[in-house]
Parts: structure tokens; C-alpha cells; sequence
């Protein structure tokens, strides 16, 4: 492009020395034909003829001059430009890249640098956390379970003799003691106490013979001679037989009375023992029962008495 502004420049300043030249053989061309038809002279024509000539040829070396300039001007500009791509739309040269870029790296630098700040300051803020907290009190150990409660056992209750008092009275059936025996195991289990085995839950016949002294009172008071050991009859007879947890009433069974001596705190103590959870292989139940009385005490009314023993 530089060199078209040259190349016209220069034709420009070529055509403005000819111009001049030209006007000069052009005065003369009009003197001379003045002068050849004022003075009919064949000497001023040929010297303007001379002179138009090499004027002309002056002019001719010029041109020719001015053209092979214009030419070299014209080459070089075919050169210069991109003739494969001159029918395209020029492409404008994409300065934002390199900003964008520059931006880019700016702002990744600043992310970069936003991001370590924020780390560092997690980090600080999870260290001085991490700092000020106390330790975690430990754990404290599992309380330990409590052991499973027993389960039931089978078996079943020795028999009972079922004799008769020598004034009348009944007494203890096998009846009356599988009766207790079954209920007296089933009130343990249900409260987590083993049980007794029932081979160990056996008719006694020192507490019959007491439980009968009660039974033949003369008396039509019950309670005459009802009681513990030290207790009297109201004919004076004295005291046999052994002692135990009593029990009496009308239509009182085996199970009724194991049921009420486990209701009654002080019965419970001494004939359950809560407290004995270990092996029942050496402890005896002692159980006994006796129907009716003297004078008329129908058979439903029944006394009873049951102890705890070592076998």
C-alpha cells in the first residue's frame, strides 16, 4: 500500500514537469504556424519541428518512464496483496483474546488466590475450633445386662398319704400338694426366681400333726387354739406337731394358699426367699393340709402350713 502511494506520487509529479513542457512545444507549434502563415518562412517551421521532435521524444522517454514506474507500483502491489482471499470479508483481528486471556489469568489468579485464603482461613477457623473444644469425656462401659430369667421345669410333686386324724379330720391329699407345688414354682418364674425341683416339694406330716391339734379344738371359735407355736386349746391339750407359715379359711386350695403366702411380705420372705437365686438343688419345700374340724367345720374349711428347709 506504501509503495502505491509512492508510485502515484511520483506519476503525479511527472505529469506536472510534462504539462509544462507540452505548453511550451504547444506555444511554439502556435508561433510556428503563425509565423508560416504571417511570413511564409521554411526555417522556423523546421526548427519547430526539430524542436517538437525532440520535445517529443522527450515527452515519449517520460512516459515510458512514468509507466514502467506505474507498472513496477502495480507488480508490487499484486504481490502485497492476497489475491487467493481478496473476495472475502477482511477478518478482524481478535484483540480481546489476548485480555481475555490476560483477564482469564487475572481472575484464576484472584480465584486461585480467593480459594487459598478461604482455605486458609477454613483451616484456621478448624484449628482454633478444632483447639477450643474440649476432649470427648469417654464413653462409660456398658451396664451389663441382667441375666435371663429361669425357665419352667417339669416334673411334678411326691404323692401325700391323705390319713385321717384320730378325731376325724382329714388330711393331706396328693392332690392338695401337686396343687401347691405347681403353683408355688409358676409364682418363682413368673419373678424371675428359679425353681425348686419338684421331687423337693414333699407332704410333711410334723406340721399335719399340728395343723390336726388346731383342727379337734372343742371349741366353735376357729380361731381357738389357732396360731404359732405357744398357742392354746381351750380343752388344755398341749402343742405337737411342727411349726410353719398357716394358712386357713374356707375354700382355700394348695394353689390359693402358695398365692397368698407370696402376697403377704412376711410369708414371701420366709417361704420364697427372694433373695436365694443360686442352685435349688438343696432346698425342700415342706407342705401340709387339713379339711374340716371339730365339732362341725365342713371339709372345705381347710387349714394349711408350709416351710423352707435344707434337703
Amino acid at each position: 500500500m506504501f509503495r502505491s502511494v509512492i508510485a502515484g506520487s511520483a506519476l503525479t509529479t511527472v505529469l506536472l514537469v510534462i504539462v509544462p513542457i507540452f505548453g511550451g512545444t504547444s506555444g511554439e507549434a502556435a508561433g510556428v504556424a503563425s509565423g508560416s502563415a504571417g511570413a511564409a518562412s521554411s526555417s522556423p517551421v523546421i526548427s519547430g519541428i526539430e524542436t517538437r521532435g525532440s520535445a517529443d521524444e522527450s515527452s515519449i522517454r517520460i512516459i515510458e518512464m512514468v509507466e514502467r514506474a506505474t507498472d513496477e507500483a502495480a507488480d508490487d502491489d499484486s504481490r502485497d496483496s492476497d489475491t487467493e482471499h481478496s473476495a472475502q470479508k477482511p477478518v478482524a483481528v481478535d484483540t480481546s483474546s489476548g485480555s481475555s486471556g490476560s483477564s482469564s489469568g487475572s481472575s484464576g489468579s484472584s480465584a486461585a488466590g480467593t480459594s487459598s485464603g478461604e482455605g486458609s482461613s477454613s483451616g484456621g477457623s478448624s484449628g482454633g475450633s478444632g483447639s477450643s473444644e474440649p476432649p470427648a469425656a469417654p464413653k462409660p462401659p456398658p451396664a451389663p445386662e441382667p441375666p435371663a430369667c429361669p425357665a419352667a421345669i417339669g416334673g411334678s410333686a411326691g404323692g401325700a398319704p391323705a390319713t385321717t386324724s384320730a378325731g376325724g379330720v382329714a388330711g393331706t391329699t396328693s392332690s392338695d400338694l401337686a396343687s401347691f407345688a405347681a403353683r408355688y414354682n409358676e409364682i418363682r418364674v413368673a419373678n424371675c426366681l428359679p425353681p425348686v425341683p419338684f421331687g423337693n416339694i414333699r407332704y410333711d406330716s410334723c406340721m399335719e400333726q399340728r395343723l390336726f391339734w388346731m383342727a379337734e379344738d372343742p371349741s366353735t371359735d376357729p380361731m381357738s387354739a389357732w396360731g404359732h407355736i405357744g398357742s392354746q386349746r381351750s380343752d388344755g391339750v398341749p402343742s405337737v406337731g411342727c411349726d410353719g407359715n398357716l394358712a386357713g379359711g374356707s375354700g382355700n386350695t394348695g394353689s390359693t394358699v402358695a398365692q397368698k403366702w407370696w402376697d403377704s411380705s412376711g410369708h414371701r420372705a420366709s417361704l420364697y426367699k427372694p433373695g436365694s437365686t443360686g442352685s435349688m438343688a438343696g432346698t425342700c419345700i415342706l407342705f401340709a393340709m387339713t379339711h374340716g374340724g371339730v365339732p362341725n367345720e365342713p371339709y372345705s374349711f381347710t387349714r394349711a402350713a408350709a416351710r423352707w428347709v435344707n434337703c
